[in-house]
């Protein structure tokens, strides 16, 4: 099942290319906004499936075109993203040791809305391609053998980053959790119809160029890991996020009314805008080309606000 929220947050089953609108089902689950009315649902599904299931039965679609498109889970408690997760194409002769860290709530944006870039001075703003599981029910130090029981679905998930910022080495936080720097969607797909997570290919485009291009398999550490490994930190609950991390080679800057589109196998393809009112500009290529051509670091920023001083 395909859930989504549309226009004024409406909760909505997508089906083929309309949307059939479930809200009156999912009434009397007790909730103050559309966040802790997806959390519940996700929490008591098996009491709602075979109802959702007959609305959509009995209910006339919209198409999907019609409708403003909302983030699924419009402020998940936890977004959990994993880092350095991948083996970059077998580059890494072993898995970087498992790590994560969080995202703000705040930072979530959906299907059609805008990442904002702020006036800080970053090196380079960039936005990984990622496959994002959401939890299902109250998980707390669970084993891995038993840690795919507790994924209630999937969604597309771009992590955003603001890199380089000052001071050296103060960085997760300020780089990773600011407003618009989480965007997902355009829906939330239930595990069912994903049975080999592990197994999907991950496409994102900036203005129609194809930059990431990578499968799942490539996960160092894989979903059962992650799972053991955060729950053994802190509880996850009903509608949290963990973000299963990205391949790096294909990233690219974002700048500037860059237009970019994200689909992994399974879960549609999410599509949102780049602003920048400083204007800022770099070279287009990736990280991968960048290494082709024997140079070091990230893209320098070429014009604007922030650009490095020339020499002179």
């Amino acid at each position: 099942m395909k859930l989504l929220f549309f226009d004024d947050f409406r909760l909505g089953v997508l089906t083929g290319d309309a949307v059939v609108d479930v809200s009156q089902v999912v009434r009397d689950i007790p909730h103050t906004g559309p966040h802790d009315l997806v959390s519940g649902l996700i929490e008591r599904f098996a009491d709602y499936k075979g109802r959702l299931a007959d609305a959509v039965g009995r209910g006339r679609g919209v198409p999907v075109g019609q409708v403003r498109i909302r983030p699924p889970l419009p402020k998940p408690y936890n977004i959990v993203a994993m880092a350095v997760n991948y083996m970059e194409d077998g580059t890494r002769a072993e898995p970087a040791p498992i790590n994560a860290f969080h995202k703000s709530p705040n930072a979530v944006i959906g299907d059609g809305d805008t990442m904002v870039l702020p006036d800080v001075p970053a090196t380079i703003f960039e936005g990984e391609a990622e496959v994002a599981l959401v939890i299902g029910r109250r998980a707390s130090h669970v084993r891995a053998a038993e840690a795919m029981s507790y994924v209630f679905g999937y969604t597309n998930f771009i992590d955003g980053s603001a890199r380089g910022l000052p001071p050296a080495g103060n960085t997760f936080y300020q780089m990773k959790s600011r407003d618009t720097f989480a965007p997902m969607g355009p829906y939330l797909v239930t595990a069912d119809e994903v049975p080999d997570p592990h197994g999907l290919q991950i496409r994102l485009w900036v203005n129609g160029t194809l930059k990431q291009n990578f499968s799942t398999s490539d996960m160092a550490h894989r979903i059962p890991r992650c799972i053991e490994w955060v729950t053994s930190i802190h509880t996850l609950e009903p509608g949290d996020v963990l973000a299963t991390g990205t391949n790096h080679r294909g990233l690219s800057a974002f700048q500037d009314g860059d237009r970019i589109e994200l689909e992994a196998e399974r879960l549609g393809r999410l599509r949102v805008q780049v602003r920048d009112e400083l204007k800022r500009t770099w070279a287009r290529e990736t990280r991968l080309e960048r290494q082709e051509k024997k140079l070091e670091g990230t893209t320098p920023q070429l014009t604007g606000k922030h650009a490095p001083k020339q020499g002179g």
